[in-house]
């Protein structure tokens, strides 16, 4: 079976087009819109979206240069801070498996996967060196992890303002030296360290042979049970997360029953497509509604009932096995990020970390620190999360005739935590417009709206939001707010085809 055997969607082929829009004049072709009504109901709320909903995933191998998150990499930490000042940094993926502690050496980097570096970056010593996502096709390369590279992810979570999921080998590595690397993250990350994970997708650990082809729930949780205690004997306090599969409920329920008194949270893995050799992986396939979701979303829910644990999406992104071009890297990965990002919180769960790293083809920032670093389009869709903030969802539901006329429209409504009702609405349709009423469900006189746009759907450069780009450091701010009329208490707002945005209403 191949990584993640996901139910195959038939989906019609469609044109990547994005109808040319102007903000006083309408739309382009009146034809192709569709006129809907969404309704925000305040006084009926849904789940909390928290301060630290956010969140990256990195390899385990990017600490086998100690000077990547560090607090002399302000620029990394400045685009993280763009996303959240509470966001939750994860350190894991498949290499954690091949990463060993060493507790005695201070050198200045390990050996490194440099397979989605530029070509003239293979030094693996190399001051700016950035890990991309591992593939998981074969064994990764063997990487020390010493005490300064922890020291200094310490100073990099105080530069940002992060916390963090710390990833250990299970895979390849020993009881003793998990307990000896745990005890030395906690005293240095102390707090901000918000539980380990003993593991990368356990139920995959045949696929790379680390284990035999039986191996199944029961021999694992044995084995984590045994890690679990081993470090428990050295760090009485230490918090844990699990089982972090790759897709697989039957593993996450058993392990909610089994762990539910030794886990603080549950964590799950989700891919939208792959592999990315397959041409049906494709931006049409993407924007669709994904069953493989659908399910993962149907354990998640009966596992947070039954044990009370809460549900974190501990890594995601578009397409597994690191990417695909023209689509991974396009803004219609920033739709679907963000829309992805609401989806989780309505159903309940507690968090989010997109995986990425280096100059993957997925990575929501891409760089080295000696090169810089960029905002690629899903990292836009975090940001108009971002900007709509934390608070309590609220009830939100379009016309009943809205599927048959934008069936890939989505809509959020938000009360955030300074009062203010919040809708973020995505057009996902490429081919056609929508013009929206919003009924906020409470007095408004003003409504504003922040667009997240693209000349194209498959553009992979020119994403904006709020008609600005993000520069370096993650520095951004709005150029262009826009007024909505407000008319009996409703405002209206024009989506053209393959865009959102983000409304805001005022009293």
């Amino acid at each position: 079976m191949d990584r993640r055997d996901f139910i195959r969607l038939s989906v019609a082929s469609a044109a990547a087009l994005q109808l040319p829009f102007n903000s006083t004049r309408g739309f382009a072709d009146e034809s192709r819109t569709g006129s809907i009504r969404l309704t925000l109901r305040p006084d009926r709320l849904g789940n909390r979206i928290g301060e630290d909903f956010s969140g990256l995933s990195y390899e385990s191998a990017q600490l086998g240069n100690p000077n990547f998150f560090s607090g002399d990499n302000p620029e990394l930490a400045g685009f993280m801070r763009g996303l959240g000042k509470s966001g939750v940094l994860r350190i894991g993926g498949n290499t954690s498996e091949y990463c060993y502690w060493k507790r005695g050496a201070e050198g200045t980097a390990g050996a490194a996967n440099t397979e989605s570096m530029p070509a003239d970056k293979t030094n693996p010593v190399a001051f700016g060196l950035a890990v991309g996502p591992d593939k998981g096709l074969t064994a990764a390369a063997a990487v020390n992890i010493t005490p300064l590279a922890v020291r200094n992810l310490r100073d990099f979570l105080d530069a940002c303002g992060w916390k963090l999921i710390y990833g250990l080998n299970m895979g390849t590595g020993t009881p003793d030296a998990a307990a000896d690397e745990a005890a030395y993250v906690m005293d240095t990350i102390g707090t901000k360290l918000i539980a380990f994970q003993l593991c990368n997708e356990p139920d995959l650990f045949y696929h790379n042979k680390i284990r035999k082809s039986d191996y199944d729930f029961a021999q694992f949780a044995d084995e984590w049970q045994r890690f679990y205690q081993a470090i428990r004997a050295r760090v009485p306090h230490a918090p844990f997360a699990g089982p972090d599969t790759a897709y697989n409920n039957e593993w996450l329920v058993p392990f909610a029953k089994r762990f539910k008194n030794e886990a603080v949270f549950l964590s799950q893995h989700y891919y939208a497509e792959g592999p990315p050799t397959d041409p049906s992986m494709t931006i049409e396939r993407l924007l669709r509604p994904n069953p493989a979701l659908e399910a993962e979303f149907a354990g998640m829910r009966k596992t947070v009932q039954e044990s009370g644990l809460p549900f974190r999406l501990a890594e995601t992104n578009s397409c597994y096995r690191g990417g695909k071009p023209g689509v991974s890297d396009t803004f219609a990965s920033a739709l679907w990020g963000a829309d992805l990002m609401y989806q989780l919180a309505s159903e309940g769960g507690m968090g989010i970390n997109f995986h990425g790293g280096g100059y993957g083809v997925y990575t929501p920032i891409a760089g080295t620190r000696e090169d810089g670093f960029l905002a690629r389009p899903i990292y836009y869709g975090m940001l108009l999360f971002a900007q709509a903030g934390a608070g309590q969802l609220v009830e939100s539901k379009l016309d009943s005739d809205a599927n048959s006329q934008a069936p890939l429209l989505t809509a959020y409504g938000l009360r955030s935590d300074s009062g203010a009702i919040k809708a973020a609405v995505f057009n996902k349709n490429m081919d056609r417009n929508v013009r929206l009423t919003i009924d906020p469900g409470e007095r408004s006189q003003k409504a504003s709206a922040l667009r997240l746009h693209a000349p194209r759907i498959d553009d992979t450069t020119d994403t904006t939001f709020g008609g600005s780009v993000v520069g370096a450091g993650g520095a951004w701010a709005a150029a262009r707010e826009e007024k909505l009329s407000v008319e009996n208490g409703v405002a209206v707002i024009d989506l053209p085809a393959a865009s959102a945005a983000l409304v805001v209403f005022e009293h």
